[in-house]
């Protein structure tokens, strides 16, 4: 049954990703493009799109893609089998919070999954690079891409909101897609 899968899917992926929702894309990546759900155009286009609307990526990337697999309920599905480790994990910290406080086996295990989240991070950026950039890709495609990320850049560094910056990118896409300098 596509609703018991798809819960059972999120629900790993929230089970075993630390870190929020960048580095739980590979594991969406994965499960999503091994199960069929979609293509990896479908998934970056969603991806975007996650990251464009209120709430957290990988809740909204979850929603999506239920949604888009299995309408409504597949939505509820999936996005219930995301959130729902985490709420778990959330009431037992705070029921032992001074516990886990203190606990040096606690730190250390924060300090090694810090290097580990980054990592995932770093996959999901990789794994994004050939939808983003098709073979063949024009060198206007290129170089806006090259501006843009030099142009966020300094954004971050001038300590520019993240919404001007999001917003900023928007708008060059669509004028670039539009004046047909990339591919929409």
């Amino acid at each position: 049954m596509i609703f018991l899968e798809m819960f059972l899917a999120f629900f790993k992926i929230g089970a075993f990703t630390f870190g929020g929702g960048y580095a739980m894309l590979p594991l969406i990546q994965e499960e999503t493009l091994r199960r069929g759900w979609m293509d990896v155009e479908e998934l970056m286009n969603f991806v975007a799109v996650s990251e464009s609307t209120p709430g957290p990526l990988a809740v909204n990337l979850a929603t999506y893609v239920g949604a888009e697999t299995a309408g409504l309920l597949g939505a509820l599905c999936a996005t219930l089998g995301l959130v729902m480790p985490s709420f778990l994990i959330i009431l037992a910290v705070a029921k032992f919070f001074s516990v886990f406080q203190e606990s040096l086996v606690v730190k250390g295990c924060m300090d090694g999954l810090r290097p580990a989240m980054v990592g995932m991070v770093a996959s999901a950026f990789c794994g994004a690079i050939p939808a983003a950039f098709p073979q063949g890709a024009a060198w206007p495609q290129l170089a806006s891409a090259g501006v843009l990320a030099v142009a966020a850049y300094l954004c971050h560094w001038k300590k520019v909101h993240p919404i001007l910056i999001l917003l900023g990118c928007a708008g060059a896409g669509m004028l670039l897609g539009t004046l047909g300098l990339i591919k929409i």
